[in-house]
């Protein structure tokens, strides 16, 4: 090709309609998402540690978990699915789990999650008995609770999402602080992670977990340094870990290990689950099937700039 031509050739491509580029763009993110392909998700420390220390409280009568939901919809691509993730977990190792907001918001995702997680997986759970639902506490209540449940859970929270009583839930058998409540899973786009690791963390010596969006894992990553989280999930990739873990593990089923089995570096390294087999719900695939579409995404994103400083 003549220098001329090739002069012509990136001319044109300086002078391409920017329509036809969002043309590209959405179809490389549409068509992953209406037509899934298998793609290998790689299990990191800080999702492998926060899996570990929820599937430790397996069928334990004496622990639970918290999982705190403060944001809104505008997040729920990245978080919801990690909730989902968590909740599936809980619900097939028969772990006790709590949940709460201070947002209104975030009142119906909390339920949407559980609904998902309960009737998508065909969980034979019941409100008060394996689960509970705190639901919408006032913003100005969070430093008082998130301090008092370091006490008394029952006082600080005196009545759950349906008005009943706390105190004379049967899940509250052998729960009395964060002695027992013991690890608290913050789902957040912003620093509220934070407040836990002050005060619940610092005050009472509660475990606590991050499930936050993608812009704010690097801000996040001292605390998994230092230990005072004892693992996250970061944005969609983070998710779409869990659900693979919940897969290769908590959803388990053989003669030897008819509820899940343990973790194990080995199996995960061995174990590649297709996100096109029928038998896993769309909802329980939807972070993998969503990091799909973000992997074109950013792949032609690098394209375009490559051609552009060519250009």
């Amino acid at each position: 090709m003549s220098n001329n031509k090739k002069n012509i050739f990136w001319d044109r491509m300086q002078n391409l309609d920017r329509r036809y580029i969002y043309i590209v763009v959405a179809l490389a993110i549409i068509i992953p998402l209406l037509i899934p392909f298998n793609s290998k998700t790689y299990i990191t420390e800080p999702v492998e540690n926060l899996y570990k220390k929820v599937d430790s409280f397996t069928e334990r009568e004496d622990r639970a978990i918290l999982m705190c939901f403060m944001h809104d919809a505008s997040t729920m691509p990245e978080l919801f699915p990690m909730e989902v993730s968590i909740l599936r977990h809980c619900f097939e190792r028969k772990i006790k789990v709590f949940t709460i907001c201070f947002f209104p918001t975030a009142a119906p995702l909390i339920d949407y999650a559980i609904n998902t997680a309960k009737e998508v997986g065909g969980f034979d759970v019941r409100s008060g008995i394996d689960y509970c639902n705190f639901g919408y506490k006032p913003y100005a209540l969070f430093l008082p609770i998130l301090l008092g449940m370091g006490e008394d859970i029952a006082e600080a929270v005196e009545t759950d999402s349906e008005g009943r009583k706390v105190e004379n839930l049967e899940i509250m058998k052998n729960l009395k602080n964060y002695n027992e409540l013991n690890l608290v899973i913050d789902f957040s786009a912003s620093a509220s992670v934070q407040t836990w690791i002050t005060y619940a963390r610092v005050k009472f010596g509660a475990n606590i977990g991050a499930g936050i969006t993608a812009v704010m894992a690097a801000e996040n990553y001292p605390f998994l340094q230092t230990g005072q989280l004892v693992g996250m999930l970061g944005g969609l990739k983070g998710a779409a870990e869990y659900e693979k873990l919940v897969d290769v593990f908590a959803a388990y089923e053989s003669e030897d290990h008819l509820n899940g089995r343990p973790f194990s570096k080995e199996i995960v390294k061995e174990t590649w689950i297709p996100i096109t087999d029928k038998n896993i719900p769309y909802q329980f695939k939807t972070a993998r099937i969503g990091m799909n579409a973000q992997s074109v995404a950013h792949i032609m994103i690098i394209v375009f700039i490559i051609l552009g400083n060519i250009g």
